[in-house]
């Protein structure tokens, strides 16, 4: 059952939503509702902007659809606006483009509301608010770093604009906005509790931890990785920003009876039934009663999970038996095993001459654009199989979503600690090995020891790694940006499973390969409405 704060953030997100503007563009501004000093009278109602704030920290569709952007996962059906940005063929026009702008804006608009008018409230004490202007800025440095990471250069800025300067705002470069995440990070973790220090009531709720955590990947992004591994360090050496670990068991973290373990460091808030989210009824299997299959995950992302005595996959092994015990518990290959919602156990059969069970819909694949998967795979990783998961039979999940995992914190370590060639058998036994173990490799020489020293063939390793940890994560994306390696992994040729028999016998379902242009798609475009509102707005190379 969710936590009194979960409910809270629900309970005045309708109110706020009808009162409060979602900042469509910049020059919208909040209505006098909220900038008036008679709202400003209670605990209650500054708490109800700051819910507000929370809920637009985050999205669920971003964290689902942000898969399809990278190599991980393949549009079949039908197409998305990340399907049109992933082919590199997206203009300033694309919707996402658009959609990601203004909820960004809107959530920093909802911080400045509240920033600007918290004091007026008598009746909390100086140390509450401190702490409740802290998690706010913490949203706003994060949906700042947000916009940067695509954008680049963007309109920053710290207090509500007027109309007329809205108009007029120009993009500030995207180094002095990072400058000014860092130090309000740093800032915001100097005030906020860790986690242990909040009541179960509070759960949920930003902590000192998250600041650090998210400052760590802020600086990942840069890759400064000497700034990285300091902010990790924090977290893994120490205890004064809360005692993080892994949870045990890699299937069962991503349950909500364990979504408030030690291994979560921020998550999207969400409470049964009124506040849910329901994409998975696109990426579930269709015989669990998913509605059709959007996007599944390509053989590469298959192809990345080691044996489980820590050697390469190759094709002359058993496609799936004896594989890293965290690509069954991520992903819906042909031959897995689907427990339902009343505890019955059955095979999925997804090879085209496969049989269907009794009383099931057909998982098979059957080709591009139908129902069925487009690349043999479905999604396993969210599906809880706890019926109380869920609003009724459907497929409207209660699950929190991790934003931010301790096994991130690792693996940004090790990535650190590597690229500074300053790997060693102390590092790697505290980051991969960990999360080796705790995903149930063998215990071999080959999986849990480090292996040598070359900074090259170690980099390789950590991002292997990294992928299959926190694959469909939305992480990815990212991921091959900052690596400088989107260029290429996105314009080779994909594939699903061995199921296309076109050729007379089967192969690897081939993927057409995408377009991407370095010297283009590393940025956003500026959506081409806000141009038109501000003229002061540059474009981005290319667009």
């Amino acid at each position: 059952m969710k936590m009194k704060f979960a409910e809270m953030v629900l309970l005045t997100m309708l109110l706020m939503a009808m009162l409060l503007t979602g900042c469509v563009k910049l020059d919208v501004v909040p209505t006098n509702k909220f900038t008036d000093e008679t709202y400003w009278t209670t605990e209650d109602k500054a708490n109800s902007v700051l819910n507000m704030a929370y809920n637009q920290l985050f999205t669920n569709d971003y964290f689902m659809l942000n898969e399809i952007l990278s190599d991980n996962v393949y549009n079949g059906y039908g197409t998305t606006n990340e399907k049109v940005i992933a082919l590199g063929l997206a203009d300033a026009s694309n919707a996402r483009f658009a959609s990601e702008w203004k909820f960004c804006y809107g959530g920093i608009k909802t911080c400045h509301t509240f920033l600007a008018n918290i004091d007026r409230v008598t009746t909390m004490s100086a140390a509450l608010k401190e702490k409740r202007k802290a998690e706010i800025r913490f949203i706003r440095a994060s949906l700042f770093l947000e916009l940067t990471t695509w954008y680049g250069d963007v309109p920053h800025f710290t207090e509500d604009l007027k109309l007329t300067e809205s108009k007029a705002v120009v993009r500030k470069s995207q180094g002095e906005i990072m400058a000014w995440i860092h130090q309000e990070l740093d800032e915001v973790a100097a005030v906020l509790p860790k986690r242990e220090e909040y009541a179960a009531a509070d759960n949920g709720r930003i902590t000192n931890g998250a600041a650090v955590a998210l400052n760590a990947r802020a600086y990942l992004f840069e890759n400064n990785w000497g700034k990285v591994a300091e902010y990790c360090d924090k977290l893994i050496n120490s205890t004064t920003y809360g005692t993080y670990t892994l949870f045990p068991n890699y299937e069962q973290l991503f349950w909500v009876k364990n979504e408030y373990n030690p291994e979560i460091i921020l998550s999207r808030q969400y409470v049964p039934v009124n506040k849910t989210w329901g994409n998975l009824v696109d990426y579930a299997p269709l015989s669990a009663n998913a509605r059709l299959c959007l996007a599944a995950p390509t053989q590469e992302l298959v192809n990345t999970y080691l044996m489980k005595n820590g050697k390469k996959w190759t094709t002359a092994d058993p496609d799936y038996t004896d594989r890293d015990p965290r690509m069954g518990a991520t992903i819906v290959y042909d031959g897995s095993t689907w427990v339902d919602r009343t505890g019955n156990a059955y095979p999925i059969v997804i090879h085209p001459d496969g049989k269907t069970p009794a009383n099931k819909i057909s998982d098979k694949y059957t080709g591009e654009g139908t129902a069925q998967t487009s690349t043999g795979y479905y999604y396993r990783k969210f599906c809880d199989p706890d019926p109380a998961s869920y609003t009724g039979g459907s497929w409207e999940s209660n699950l929190n979503l991790p934003l931010i995992r301790f096994a991130d914190v690792l693996l940004m370590y090790a990535e650190a600690k590597n690229e500074l060639n300053e790997m060693n058998s102390t590092v790697w036994e505290q980051t991969i090995k960990k999360l080796r173990q705790r995903a149930g490799f063998d215990n071999t020489p080959e999986a849990m020891d480090l292996p040598g020293t070359d900074q090259v063939v170690l980099r390789e390793v950590i991002r292997n790694e990294r992928r299959v940890e926190l694959a469909l994560e939305g992480v990815r994306i990212f991921d091959i940006r900052r690596w400088k390696t989107a260029e290429s992994v996105l314009t080779q040729e994909r594939h699903g499973a061995k199921f296309d028999k076109s050729s007379g016998s089967y192969d690897y379902i081939k993927i057409p390969a995408g377009s991407f242009n370095r010297n283009r798609d590393y940025l956003w475009a500026i959506p081409r409405a806000e141009r038109l509102l501000n003229s002061n707005l540059t474009q981005n190379p290319g667009y």
